[in-house]
């Protein structure tokens, strides 16, 4: 009876989630392999953003499709197609270029800032998402339960930054490969009350979300990112606005191609 005892206790300490900070390690060091090994892969993206006034009116959308090749230092996009469109003397207007204008100027920027980081494997911007070691610095971490999503088995771990203007939010983590699934952020506290007051600049609903796919041993790659907000500059410029990016089509790509893109890119 004893040995039996002495045995489920074992079973049951054993099926005991690891603390926060050792699946969060787990998680850093497969973000440092996860880098290298996307390498390896070609995929599809596309990206799309969209601004619209309070009333719901839309003033301008853009949607690109790229090819993404990897490089040595990060990833390389071909241009395949465009639709651009914005709200210009009663009528939408199609536009290959940027306009001129402050709706413009934004969307340019949340893509650069959001979509473009070319230093990234995925296109993502790490800055956004406490997963990497140098990110999870700069949070507290909290192990909110253990759950199963979409089939598997994953940790759900809340975190808030040490920073007061950061990011909080939660993150399903795999529980068998320790590989992010899901990860939701938004503003831990919005715009200071005096930048309220002095400019009449607010920022309402600010936030992101990133889900993740396994397509290899090890591999994981963000499948859809994405996040809507309401921005209010100066009391009088309101917008409503939207982003998404999709990455479809993976594919492995062989050494040789590597080789010869490297060799065409210097």
């Amino acid at each position: 009876m004893k040995a039996l005892l002495w045995i489920l206790a074992a079973v049951g300490a054993s099926a005991q989630p690891p603390d926060v900070h050792e699946i969060m390690r787990r998680v850093a060091w497969n973000q440092a392999k996860t880098v290298d090994a996307r390498e390896e892969f070609l995929y599809h993206q596309k990206q799309n953003v969209r601004l619209r006034r309070t009333n719901g009116k839309l003033v301008r959308d853009e949607f690109r499709e790229y090819d993404v090749t990897p490089t040595p230092r990060g990833i390389h996009r071909t241009l395949i197609a465009s639709q651009n469109r914005h709200w210009k003397d009663g009528d939408y207007k199609v536009f290959d270029e940027d306009a001129d204008g402050l709706d413009a100027s934004l969307a340019e920027a949340f893509v650069d800032n959001f979509h473009d980081a070319n230093k990234s494997r995925d296109g993502i911007d790490s800055d956004l998402f406490p997963l990497t070691y140098h990110q999870q610095l700069k949070y507290e971490f909290r192990l909110a339960g253990q759950e199963t999503y979409r089939g598997r088995s994953v940790y759900r771990v809340a975190f808030v930054p040490h920073d007061r203007y950061g990011w909080k939010g939660e993150a399903l983590i795999d529980a068998e490969e320790y590989q992010p699934v899901f990860v939701g952020t938004k503003m831990a506290h919005g715009v200071p009350l005096p930048v309220k007051a002095l400019l009449g600049t607010d920022v309402k609903g600010l936030g992101f979300s990133v889900s993740y796919q396994k397509f290899a041993d090890g591999v994981w790659f963000p499948v859809s990112y994405g996040g809507e907000f309401e921005l209010h500059i100066l009391f009088v410029y309101k917008r409503t606005i939207s982003i998404a990016l999709t990455n479809t089509g993976f594919r492995r790509v062989d050494v040789s191609s590597q080789v010869s893109y490297s060799a065409e890119a210097q």
